[in-house]
């Protein structure tokens, strides 16, 4: 991160920091009481700082992404257990092992996507994705193979979890909090693309059309891949006949097989002022 010159004469942070690595040796400047607050890590992580990590996790990708001139993203939620068509044999079941086709159009449609975007200047329309395996890795590989960027979020979770080798390493962001990771998803989203998945994909799906449908976030192109996957696991008609969503509801959102597809649903999109 760039830092902004300052603008105040007191002395900076940085430099205080430094210097109280190096004062002596004592029993008062041993006690955790003494250490910066800014710098002690048990003191961040007490109980009582929740808000201010909350405010911290919001602050620092949006300077980033900020300072780096992003100003729009496209979204895509996918399945971490879905394996390219090269490694499906490793699926754990037929039925896995049949959606792997959904990881080559993610990469083919981050490509597309990309190779626009660079003839742009390579800042509006940037990929994103929660920076895994799976889709997400297929996201971000298909920017990689148009040589542009893309970002990830990723999510500390109890299970060792590392970035895609694919993400941008600077535009690549770790998480504690689940609700301003999708926060971020959502916040410069120009287009949202959401191929099969489990729990998370769910969920990041259904806040996001939850925000779109209750007008607390404008409506922007919304694909779903796979009209099979999605019309076995949920009826969206019978929510509409069960009159717990609308009928115009079903159209916050449009089924899509192919990236040449989702590319021309997006360039079709309705304009909503």
């Amino acid at each position: 991160m760039n830092d902004e010159p300052r603008n105040h004469p007191f002395r900076d942070s940085k430099q205080d920091a430094k210097t109280a690595r190096a004062i002596p040796d004592t029993p008062q400047t041993r006690s955790p009481s003494y250490q910066l607050a800014f710098v002690d890590d048990q003191f961040m992580c007490r109980e009582e700082l929740r808000p201010v990590r909350l405010q911290l996790e919001l602050l620092k990708p949006q300077m980033i992404l900020d300072e780096r001139g992003i100003t729009s993203t496209v979204v895509m939620f996918g399945g971490a257990r879905i394996p390219e068509p090269a490694k499906k044999h490793t699926a754990k079941s037929a039925a896995m092992a049949d959606l792997s086709h959904f990881y080559e159009e993610a990469r083919r449609f981050a490509q597309l996507m990309t190779l626009r975007s660079m003839e742009n200047g390579g800042r509006q329309d940037v990929i994103m994705t929660g920076g895994g395996p799976g889709v997400m890795e297929a996201g971000n590989r298909g920017a990689a193979d148009a040589g542009g960027q893309s970002i990830g979020l990723n999510i500390v979770l109890p299970h060792e979890q590392a970035p895609n080798e694919y993400v941008t390493p600077d535009l690549c962001f770790n998480f504690h909090y689940f609700a301003i990771r999708k926060m971020h998803f959502l916040m410069r989203a120009r287009a949202i693309c959401v191929f099969p998945g489990g729990f998370g994909t769910l969920d990041e799906t259904f806040e996001a059309l939850t925000l779109i449908q209750t007008g607390r976030m404008k409506r922007v192109p919304f694909l779903l891949f796979g009209r099979v996957f999605w019309e076995r696991i949920l009826n969206w008609q019978a929510l509409a006949d069960a009159g717990v969503i609308s009928e115009r509801d079903l159209s916050l959102f449009k089924f899509v097989e192919t990236a040449e597809e989702a590319m021309a649903a997006i360039d079709a999109w309705p304009v909503v002022t």
